[in-house]
């Protein structure tokens, strides 16, 4: 909870930054913890139901653990024309989870996202900031082993 304290500090506890305090969370635990919550509803005053509406209103939060490297496969028409959902099911097989779930090993979370906006390299995928043109089912397993090698 010290960390949580540090962020709240960082914005004067002001009730005006409650969401820059969120997302400080969320890129320090890779999620929103209640207790966090709870923690920021006590020092600036706003409502538990306020934060947890913004948490769940905004896409950039979560409730749950996510994992170190978020793979977003894009499912946007251009993308799913072009056999995205067989590659989110690639995914998938690989990491043993379903999309929107996260890898045991708090490694990987997979989530289909609408439209990543960039049709033309259709279809694409996001891994953590590193994007990946016209991917094939073939290629997710040398993606997941990049990453994995990374952590070694």
């Amino acid at each position: 909870m010290q960390n949580i304290d540090k962020i709240i500090d960082k914005w004067n506890a002001d009730p005006d930054y409650v969401i820059e305090m969120m997302q400080d969370v969320q890129d320090e635990l890779r999620h929103t913890p209640r207790e966090a919550l709870e923690q920021i509803t006590k020092q600036t005053k706003v409502p538990l139901a306020r934060l947890y509406h913004i948490a769940t209103f905004y896409k950039s939060f979560s409730l749950t653990p996510r994992g170190e490297y978020e793979i977003q496969v894009c499912v946007g028409t251009a993308c799913h024309v072009k056999g995205a959902p067989l590659i989110v099911d690639a995914f998938s097989r690989e990491l043993k989870i379903k999309s929107g779930e996260t890898t045991a090993d708090g490694l990987f979370t997979l989530e289909g996202v609408r439209c990543l906006g960039c049709c033309s390299l259709a279809p694409v995928v996001m891994i953590g900031d590193d994007l990946y043109s016209n991917v094939k089912t073939v290629d997710v397993p040398e993606l997941i082993l990049k990453y994995r090698k990374e952590e070694k």
